[in-house]
């Protein structure tokens, strides 16, 4: 499933040397500086830890000012500054139908005028819960929650009181949120800082945490020969795209499926970045593996912070108030952020994501063919919409191979391209997602401001 692009090796340009060419489009002009941005940046570090409420949005992976969003409109960013922006973040991939789309907006602000929280069920969590169900192989019951760390925590939480054993396995640069015994290898903000842990997670939390490589198969063999009996749970994405998008190798899921069976052990998909963005049931559909228990995030939001966790109804039968294991959480299902969620939901049909792949080849096919030209050594990974880019000689496979690329010319891309008008991942940990609000003239216009920076790097 997964797309890899070599070709030649260049030289690395700094930031500040990429051409501008005098003939371009109003699109492609260079923005405005990012005086305003640079001002509230200034505000902020004053009274929020960086600057930033999530570490990847300091653009210390990058360098620079981070930009301070006004508004989303589809498939654009508008910036403080005036500057308009192509969006391949769209809030690190909830928004499949861009900002601010009329039928979500339309359904949250209905839900908002009934009132904005209650701590008890409504009818729409109902709605929202038949229509995962419906939608993402082995998830019988769900249960909301508010964030994605939340849906790991709780999920492995369920699994180790389901199981009665303590072990976890999980995968080196693979990122399932926060919580303090998840902070062992990961990806994502703490990869792009190169923190392999994080200080204040003691080891006592960590103690029952196992890692192990990703796509190697004897490693995780090996794991459960000596430990099968203890574990508990293996969490992984099924598409790694927290150290960069890495897809499993053939089978290797498969395995996973196979040992968990084996061994008496759980299997949890954290589908918080692939679910409903690879397909309509999740890259569980798209693999064929059906796993014990599915965490749901962002896209089942639709912009709004919610996500959920689900999995076979026996299991979910351990959770509280029908069984032992305790998880609760008063915003939990928040109304608002269940109906832009279920509006989302009800408008990704199988013809929206076969749109979406098609916006997807029209961009990453021309990348490939701008680094190709210009003798740059890149590799483009992805699976569907999902994708990465490397600056690389070789696949990358697995987390020393993420962190072996060279990031100080993704950082030079970056710059290139925000200068373009093209907003990507301020980190080559991240992922790019694509949304069907992008115009073919938006695609285009992505492609040719690569062809502009490829030349300098």
């Amino acid at each position: 499933m997964g797309t890899s692009l070599t070709v030649e090796r260049g030289l690395v340009p700094q930031i500040g040397d990429l051409p501008m060419s005098g003939d371009e489009s109003h699109r492609m002009r260079r923005r405005s500086s990012p005086d305003r941005s640079a001002e509230l940046f200034a505000r902020a570090e004053r009274v929020i830890p960086g600057g930033v409420n999530s570490p990847v949005r300091a653009f210390r992976s990058v360098g620079g000012t981070p930009r301070f969003v006004a508004r989303g409109d589809g498939a654009y960013l508008y910036d403080v500054d005036g500057n308009r922006y192509i969006d391949y973040v769209n809030s690190w991939g909830p928004l499949i139908l861009g900002h601010a789309h009329a039928e979500v907006l339309a359904a949250a602000h209905e839900a908002l005028a009934h009132g904005s929280s209650f701590g008890a069920p409504t009818e729409a969590e109902v709605a929202l819960a038949e229509e995962i169900v419906a939608r993402v192989p082995g998830v019988d019951q769900v249960r909301c929650v508010s964030s994605g760390t939340e849906a790991t925590m709780s999920a492995i939480r369920l699994a180790r009181g389901a199981t009665g054993r303590p072990k976890l396995i999980k995968f080196a640069g693979h990122y399932h949120g926060h919580s303090d015994a998840l902070l062992v290898a990961a990806g994502s903000g703490v990869a792009t800082f190169g923190l392999p842990d994080s200080p204040g997670v003691t080891a006592g939390a960590a103690a029952d945490t196992v890692v192990v490589p990703w796509n190697d198969v004897a490693a995780i063999e090996a794991v459960f020969a000596e430990l099968g009996d203890q574990v508990a749970v293996v969490i992984c994405e099924p598409v790694a795209a927290n150290m960069g998008v890495v897809p499993p190798t053939a089978r290797f899921l498969q395995r996973l499926r196979d040992l968990t069976t084996a061994h008496g052990a759980l299997l949890l998909f954290d589908e918080v970045m692939t679910g409903f963005r690879l397909a309509r049931g999740g890259a569980g559909e798209v693999y064929g593996i059906t796993p014990d228990l599915v965490a749901l995030g962002k896209v089942v939001g639709g912009g709004f912070p919610l996500a959920a966790f689900g999995g076979h109804a026996d299991v979910m039968a351990q959770l509280a108030p029908v069984g032992p294991v305790y998880q609760a959480g008063t915003l939990s299902g928040n109304p608002v952020a269940v109906a832009a969620g279920l509006a989302q939901l009800r408008l990704l049909d199988d013809d929206v994501y076969a749109d979406l792949d098609r916006r997807a080849d029209r961009v990453l096919d021309g990348l490939a063919k701008v680094f190709a030209e210009h003798g740059v050594d890149a590799q483009i990974q992805r699976v569907r919409s999902l994708a990465g880019l490397f600056f690389a000689a070789a696949p990358v496979r697995d987390f020393d191979d993420a962190k072996a690329a060279d990031h100080q010319r993704y950082a030079a891309f970056f710059h290139g391209m925000l200068d373009r008008g093209v907003y990507l991942p301020p980190s080559g940990y991240e992922a790019f997602f694509f949304s069907l609000a992008q115009s073919d003239d938006d695609l285009d216009a992505t492609v040719a401001a690569a062809t502009e920076v490829a030349e300098a790097l």
